[in-house]
């Protein structure tokens, strides 16, 4: 079983099957987060994220139900953003250190790394994550009840226009994003790139070889795409830390260094990024999209399996 539509088979029974894989894997990494709270947590997120990518993929077959259960796998990664958030911080301020390891090698960064560790651990422990993860199980628990309410067209035609729409859809939301963020650069326009380009990246794995282009590097671009976007996300998050009133990072004298890092290092992804969007997503989602309508009609018709092997028969 994998993260992709197979076209020979029911689209209602594929995505269910997804749908269901990745929640069951948001189960487990929920339970497992009980322990190992940091690596637990992040792997429960992603699996939401590509269960909300799915469901977005799919919205126009069955918009009630996958508008309901986005909403809800929302709620649910709302419910540990700030566990995570925590753990992310720290990535952030050692990946800052790395790449200037000598303006902090004299320990420049060591007082900003000890609050956070501190927030981390006063965040991990106690009663408040696992009332977290206890509510976030119960939520993912019951979404998966509803599984088999997802009811979408079947027929070869109308399941193409389904998954080409939901391709168009987040294409349309990324070149949008990219626009926004080239003019006004805006945390929030490059956050809803960010987002764009990561469901996208989850589509090219869910069409697999719908898609009509060569997909490998299409794909490689969107994941490396994705994780500097994430990056620059997360500065963007340390800065608002860092200038918050009712939670600083530290004094002055603690911060200066990082705010020095935080500056430089954001404004070499905000050109990487912007360059890098622009080649993926400056193109019409409309022409973008056209072509895979037909590749999909034409591959959902071709027969299932077991038309194959009844025809072989006769």
């Amino acid at each position: 079983m994998s993260f992709r539509i197979d076209p020979r088979l029911p689209l209602t029974g594929e995505v269910r099957r997804i749908l269901a894989e990745e929640i069951g894997k948001a189960l487990r990494h929920l339970d497992a987060a009980r322990s190992r709270p940091e690596q637990g947590l992040h792997k429960c997120r992603k699996r939401l994220k590509s269960a909300r990518a799915l469901l977005r993929l799919v919205h126009s077959g069955d918009e009630t139900f996958c508008a309901t259960e986005n909403q809800c796998y929302r709620n649910v990664a709302a419910l540990l953003a700030a566990p995570r958030e925590a753990t992310a911080l720290i990535e952030t301020l050692d990946r800052l250190a790395a790449a200037a390891p000598k303006e902090s090698a004299d320990g420049g960064l060591d007082a900003v790394r000890d609050r956070l560790v501190a927030r981390q651990q006063d965040l991990h422990g106690g009663a408040g994550l696992e009332a977290a993860i206890g509510a976030a199980t119960a939520a993912c628990e019951d979404g998966m009840k509803r599984i088999e309410s997802l009811v979408l067209p079947d027929q070869p035609e109308q399941a193409a226009d389904v998954l080409a729409e939901g391709a168009r859809v987040i294409l349309r939301r990324a070149k949008k994003a990219l626009d926004r963020a080239g003019a006004r650069g805006e945390a929030n326009d490059f956050h809803d790139l960010r987002k764009a380009a990561k469901t996208h990246g989850m589509h090219l794995s869910l069409l697999g070889r719908l898609w009509p282009t060569p997909i490998k590097a299409r794909r490689k671009a969107v994941d490396e795409l994705g994780e500097r976007l994430g990056e620059l996300h997360d500065l963007f998050v340390m800065r608002a830390r860092l200038e918050a009133e009712d939670e600083p990072l530290g004094p002055r004298e603690d911060t200066k260094l990082l705010g020095k890092l935080l500056k430089r290092s954001e404004k070499q992804l905000r050109k990487s990024c912007l360059a890098e969007a622009a080649e993926l997503f400056g193109d019409s989602p409309k022409r973008s999209t056209r072509k895979l309508a037909r590749k999909a009609r034409d591959d959902l018709a071709s027969p299932t399996p077991h038309d194959e092997t009844n025809a072989s028969a006769g």
